[in-house]
């Protein structure tokens, strides 16, 4: 049996902005580059539509994601993985309910 020989898939590091949509957040990933005529770093963003299976993904949270075949129309990426939980996130806004009196 040959071996499927697999490329290595791009990856990238960004916050989630949006997690309105069911199976899907759109990730903000943020560069810094070298402006041409003069010479200052300028910040650039691009935003990204991944899959997210398990709706795992809120708002606030970074994380990572994989690129993949055309999942619809604008989704490319995928979900890999939770880097750091957002200061929004589901889990800190239930404790600090649950402990106001």
């Amino acid at each position: 049996m040959a071996e499927a020989i697999g490329r290595r898939r791009a990856s990238k590091v960004g916050v989630v902005v949006s997690d309105k949509a069911d199976k899907t957040v759109v990730v903000r990933v943020d560069r810094i580059v070298r402006h041409k005529m003069y010479k200052r770093y300028v910040r650039k963003a691009a935003t990204f539509m991944a899959h997210d299976e398990n709706n795992q993904g809120k708002i606030g949270d970074t994380v990572e994601i994989v690129e993949s075949r055309p999942l619809s129309a604008r989704k490319r990426w995928r979900l890999r993985r939770i880097v750091k939980r957002g200061v929004g996130s589901a889990e800190t806004t239930a404790t600090a309910e649950a402990g106001m009196p």
